[in-house]
């Protein structure tokens, strides 16, 4: 298997709201945006009777694909970064401080940006949804 990625997919409740704090807060293009239906699509992601709407993202090498179903699951919290299952978008950019001045203020940080020991900065962000984005610049 000769494996690349396509896609890193985020679920989230509300599609629109997600588009627009990666679209406006973190400068992601809108690639596509799209409906999924059927007996195919229901049966493939296990989950009876779904459809959801998509949108693509560009995220460099990679897509970045929200994704909302009907029906909606269960809302969980996310879990925190040091347990179990627990995951992160990982953004790099090439001045952190630039862009850390730039976030709307409506944006929820876990801290201010950090140079970690390998000597990589990192700025967490949460999304609407409470997911992390780690926006980092090596």
């Amino acid at each position: 298997m000769d494996a690349t990625a396509h896609h890193y997919a985020i679920t989230v409740e509300d599609l629109e709201r997600s588009i627009e704090f990666y679209r406006d807060s973190l400068g992601l293009d809108v690639l596509s945006r799209f409906s999924v239906g059927g007996e195919a699509f229901a049966t493939g992601v296990g989950v009876d009777g779904a459809s959801a709407e998509f949108a693509h993202l560009d995220a460099g090498d990679a897509r970045l694909e929200l994704v909302s179903y009907d029906p909606e699951g269960d809302q969980r919290p996310a879990p925190r970064l040091n347990e179990p299952g627990a995951t992160h978008l990982g953004l790099e950019v090439d001045d952190l401080a630039a862009v850390a001045d730039e976030l709307p203020a409506d944006v929820e940080t876990l801290s201010e940006p950090q140079t970690t020991e390998s000597g990589t900065a990192i700025l967490f962000v949460v999304d609407p949804e409470g997911n992390l984005v780690e926006l980092l610049e090596p």
